[in-house]
C-alpha cells in the first residue's frame, strides 16, 4: 500500500500583478489574500523591473498572515529572464537601485538592463533563472523592446547558468515551471541535466499571473490591448491555458516533483526581509559638524522665536514649543524639520513666495522656523493634529511655491542632494 505522504508546503516565488502593466490580471493584494487562503508558505511579488505593487501586497500580506518576499522580474537584453529576491534590507536597497539604474537606462515604460549590470552579484539577493525553454512564445514588451538592443548571437542556458553561480554563489536557482504543457516532461529532463552540469539546485515556480482561473479572458484581452490586436488575433502570443493562476497545494503536488516544491520553502526561509523595516532616511549634510540634529533644530528654533516675538515670546508659546520639541526629540523628526526648514530657506532667500499650509499650521515650531504664518500666540494650536505617537509616522509639512519659480527650488534641491537622491 502506497504510503499516504502528506501535502508539501510550498512558496510561489515568480508571481505578476496588474502593475506589470497589461501583464498581470491581478491585484498585489488579491494575490496575497489568495496565497494565505491556500496555505501557501510566503508568496513573493515580482513584478517586471518594478516595485510598484509591494507596498499594496504588503498590507494585503500582514492582513492574511502570509509573509512576503519583495522581488523583480527583469529580462536582460543580452542575457536571460531572472527573477530577484530581496533576503534583507542592504538587498532590498540594491535590487531599488537596479530597478532604477535599467529605467532612467530607457524611455519611459521600458527598462534596459544587461549582464553587465549583474556583474557585482547584487550582494543579499537570491537570482532565479527562467531558461530559455521555459519562456513562452509570448513576450512582454519591455522585454521586447530590450531584445531588440542584445547581441543576436545566441547563449545557451549552461553558460548563462553557470555565469550565474559565480556571480550569486550559493544564492541561485534553476526555475522549473509547469503550466500542462505537451513538452513539461522534456522540459523537467532538460533542466535536471543543466542542474547537474552548472551545479544550481533546482526549484518549482509558478509564473502566476492571476489569483484565480477565471481572469484569464482578462489576461487574454491584456495581451491584446499591449499587442494592439483584436482578442481572435493574437494566436499563439496567448497562452494556451489557464494554468497562471496560484493553484492548490495539492494540484501543485501532482504536478511538481516534491523536492522542486521543499526547494520554495529554502529559498523562502532565506528571505527576511519586511517593508516593516524602512523608515524616512533624511540628508546629513542639513546638519553643521558637531552638532546633532536636536541640538541644531533647537538653536534654530530659538533663532526664530526671538524673531517672531522681538519683545518676547509669550509663556503659552514657550509651553508649546518645549512640548513640540520634546515630541519631535522622542520620535526622531528633527531631520524632517530641518530638511523642510532648508528648502523654505532658500526660497525666502531669493524672494520665491512660498507658504506651509494644512495641519503644519498647528506647529509653534513651523512657526519659528518660517515655514508657516499662523501666530500660535493668538491661535488655539492642536499641535496632535500635526503629529501624534499613534500615527508613527512623519507628518505632512505641504509647502506651496509660486509657480512661475517653482523650477528654481526644484532645481536647487537636485544640486544640493543629487539626482541620484532627489526625485519628484
Amino acid at each position: 500500500m502506497a504510503e499516504n505522504r502528506p501535502v508539501p508546503g510550498y512558496a510561489e516565488l515568480h508571481c505578476l500583478s496588474n502593475f506589470s502593466f497589461l501583464r498581470g490580471a491581478s491585484h498585489p493584494e488579491e494575490l496575497a489574500l489568495m496565497a494565505a487562503k491556500l496555505g501557501y508558505a510566503a508568496i513573493a511579488v515580482t513584478d517586471e523591473c518594478s516595485l510598484a505593487g509591494m507596498v499594496r501586497a504588503h498590507l494585503a500580506a500582514k492582513e492574511g498572515g502570509i509573509p512576503l518576499i519583495v522581488g523583480s522580474e527583469i529580462k536582460l537584453y543580452d542575457g536571460p529572464k531572472l527573477v530577484l529576491l530581496a533576503t534583507d534590507r542592504a538587498a532590498y536597497g540594491r535590487l531599488s537601485g537596479l530597478i532604477t539604474t535599467g529605467r532612467r537606462a530607457a524611455e519611459k515604460g521600458s527598462y534596459q538592463l544587461g549582464l553587465e549590470d549583474l556583474d557585482n552579484g547584487l550582494e543579499g539577493c537570491l537570482a532565479l533563472l527562467i531558461p530559455e525553454s521555459q519562456k513562452t512564445r509570448r513576450s512582454s514588451s519591455s522585454a521586447a523592446a530590450n531584445s531588440e538592443k542584445g547581441d543576436s548571437k545566441k547563449t545557451s542556458d549552461l553558460f548563462f547558468a553557470r555565469w550565474l553561480k559565480e556571480r550569486f554563489p550559493e544564492r541561485a536557482w534553476i526555475v522549473f515551471e509547469r503550466h500542462l504543457d505537451a513538452r513539461d516532461a522534456d522540459a523537467l529532463k532538460r533542466l535536471e541535466g543543466l542542474s547537474a552540469q552548472s551545479g544550481l539546485p533546482l526549484v518549482a515556480a509558478g509564473d502566476v499571473h492571476m489569483h484565480l482561473r477565471a481572469r484569464q479572458p482578462l489576461q487574454d484581452t491584456l495581451t491584446a490591448i499591449r499587442l494592439g490586436l483584436k482578442v481572435a488575433e493574437v494566436g499563439f502570443h496567448l497562452f494556451p491555458n489557464a494554468e497562471r493562476h496560484l493553484r492548490s497545494r495539492s494540484r501543485l503536488a501532482r504536478l511538481y516533483p516534491r523536492a522542486l516544491m521543499e526547494e520554495t520553502l529554502a529559498v523562502a526561509a532565506l528571505c527576511k526581509f519586511s517593508l516593516d523595516e524602512l523608515r524616512y532616511e533624511y540628508p546629513e549634510e542639513i546638519v553643521p559638524a558637531g552638532k546633532t540634529p536636536a541640538e541644531h533644530l533647537k538653536h534654530l528654533v530659538a533663532i526664530g522665536l526671538d524673531r517672531r516675538f522681538p519683545g518676547g515670546a509669550p509663556q503659552k508659546v514657550r509651553v508649546l514649543i518645549e512640548r513640540e520639541l520634546q515630541l519631535i526629540a522622542e520620535l526622531c523628526y528633527e531631520p524632517y524639520f530641518l530638511t523642510v526648514y532648508d528648502v523654505v530657506r532658500f526660497a525666502r532667500e531669493r524672494d520665491i513666495l512660498c507658504q506651509g499650509r494644512g495641519s503644519a499650521a498647528n506647529s509653534a515650531v513651523c512657526y519659528c522656523l518660517g515655514i508657516t504664518e499662523v501666530d500660535p500666540a493668538r491661535m488655539e494650536m492642536l499641535f496632535e493634529r500635526f503629529i501624534s505617537k499613534e500615527r508613527n509616522e512623519p507628518p505632512d509639512i505641504d509647502v506651496d511655491f509660486e509657480h512661475e519659480r517653482r523650477e528654481e527650488v526644484i532645481q536647487y534641491i537636485y544640486e544640493k542632494y543629487g539626482r541620484d537622491r532627489a526625485a519628484i
